[in-house]
């Protein structure tokens, strides 16, 4: 399977090596929910305080965030193949310090590690897909393959979390992750071939100053957001260390406008597609990650569920989700265009947003919340992949790896800055509530209502956002495009996927 080289032919080992890349992305993103449900037994076996704990979730979201722009440029630079193995070696061997810790130090230490070989790998996978994959029709196909890891593999990790840590112990959620590692890696050597057009043909020098500019913003950035809903928005710690990473951006803007090869060249940021839809995908992935994170907290801390009552509860989204991304989004996207099904993809997220915020008091999980989680599964399956179609239409191919970082980075980026918001505005408001003479689980559900509130306006700015940037200036009909010769530009990472919709993408 190559990184990328227009004229090849495919490879006929591409749905073997999909399966590896993908293999490699579901454990990624396994490990951004799994410890979620595993964090008391963390905290009784390792004796740590809350604030210690949470940094076994903030180290990985802090280098697997702030490292997935330098990686897909690096992709791009010296090789996605090369960057994927490292990636995957960097993470097992992460994995297996994690699951060896016999210290909340150890293993913090061993989850920023980790973050950083899943930045690695996880940049390389889609940039990998989308430059293999030319044929319109298999290109969809892999992309919803890749969406419906990427979107299930959170909810899935929340039920391997509490599956392993109440059958064996917390150490196994670190330690499954060794034998997927191997045969991913194993998998990417046999499959992923070097010699088809692996990283950029004319070897640009790498921008070390700009790769450690950015990245030590988005580190600094990101740290200060996860760490606001602790120490507080207006306090000193959270300013200073803003202030710093707005500096270190405004350094990274001004060397990016001198260098010669920058590592965030100006014909991406030209690109209005990309940058349109990276804003509506940070909006909405804030919505999604808001619902997961005051799901969890009604269903274990309100309706009495258990770890792994509480992940079996999300299933029925991945259900749905994969019903959507293996094949009913793109047969919608084929006849509707990706702009209409992506905005009643997030018109089904929002409503179903308001339905869980306007949920009463002890709100039984049937029938109420299971359509909720239908919702937000039939919205999120169906909006992400015209999205990525959207998103992903003015990319040629040797932008794939930097794009695909752009796209990554919003996301966690507006992750992180929602978590903290919600966190912020429920916590606020509970402590309202509690003033004023209310229950501690009524002014504990008033204050989580709150909260989705505020994670269904983010939903409800990205239709508009959509609505005002991605909408299709005019319709277009569908021309097959003659056959690639070396005359020929090399095609955007779009056009395939925009093939058959009758839509203009941009």
């Amino acid at each position: 399977m190559s990184d990328i080289n227009p004229t090849a032919g495919p490879d006929p080992r591409r749905w073997l090596a999909l399966i590896v890349v993908l293999l490699a992305q579901l454990m990624v993103m396994l490990d951004t929910t799994v410890v979620n449900v595993a964090l008391p037994a963390i905290q009784t076996d390792l004796h740590v305080t809350q604030a210690d704990l949470t940094w076994t979730l903030n180290g990985y979201l802090i280098t697997y965030g702030s490292l997935l722009l330098v990686a897909g440029r690096l992709g791009d630079l010296i090789g996605r193949r090369q960057l994927f193995l490292g990636g995957i070696a960097v993470f097992t061997v992460a994995s297996i310090g994690c699951a060896l810790a016999d210290s909340v130090a150890t293993l913090v230490a061993a989850r920023f590690v980790q973050g950083a070989g899943g930045a690695f790998a996880s940049s390389s996978v889609l940039a990998i897909v989308v430059a293999e994959f030319t044929d319109p029709a298999e290109r969809a196909r892999a992309i919803g393959r890749y969406m419906l890891v990427s979107i299930g593999g959170g909810s899935l990790g929340l039920i391997v979390g509490g599956l392993l840590t109440q059958a064996l112990n917390w150490h196994w959620i670190f330690a499954i992750n060794v034998p997927i590692g191997i045969v991913a890696l194993a998998g990417g050597v046999l499959l992923l071939d070097r010699r088809r057009g692996d990283g950029s043909a004319t070897r640009p020098r790498i921008d070390v100053l700009g790769a450690v500019l950015v990245t030590a913003a988005l580190i600094i950035g990101i740290y200060a957001i996860v760490r606001a809903s602790d120490v507080g928005w207006g306090s000193a710690r959270t300013l200073a260390t803003g202030a710093v990473a707005v500096v270190l951006l405004a350094a990274f803007a001004g060397w990016e406008a001198r260098v010669a090869d920058p590592m965030l060249p100006p014909r991406v940021l030209r690109q209005r597609s990309l940058i349109a839809g990276s804003a509506v995908r940070a909006v909405m992935a804030a919505g999604m990650y808001g619902y997961f994170f005051f799901g969890a907290l009604y269903l274990q801390r309100v309706l009495g569920y258990g770890a792994v009552a509480t992940g079996a509860a999300f299933l029925p989204q991945t259900g749905v989700v994969a019903v959507m991304s293996l094949g009913l989004a793109r047969w919608l996207t084929a006849r509707l265009g990706p702009y209409r099904v992506l905005v009643a993809g997030m018109t089904i997220m929002l409503a179903g947003l308001v339905l869980f915020a306007t949920g009463g008091v002890g709100t039984p999980y049937f029938p109420r919340l299971l359509i909720v989680t239908v919702m937000l599964g039939l919205g999120g399956g169906g909006a992400f992949v015209p999205l990525t179609t959207l998103a992903l239409a003015d990319v040629p191919p040797a932008d794939a790896g930097l794009a695909s970082g752009i796209v990554n980075v919003s996301m966690q980026v507006s992750a992180a800055i929602g978590l903290a918001v919600f966190g912020t505005v429920a916590a606020g408001r509970t402590a309202t509530l509690t003033r004023a003479g209310h229950d501690p689980v009524s002014a504990l559900v008033g204050g989580d209502r709150l909260g989705l509130l505020v994670a269904a306006c983010c939903v409800a700015a990205g239709i508009v956002l959509a609505t005002v940037l991605l909408r299709p200036r005019h319709a277009v009909a569908a021309v097959p495009e003659p056959p690639a010769t070396p005359a020929t530009p090399a095609p955007r990472v779009g056009d395939e996927l925009a093939a058959g919709s009758g839509e203009a993408v941009r």
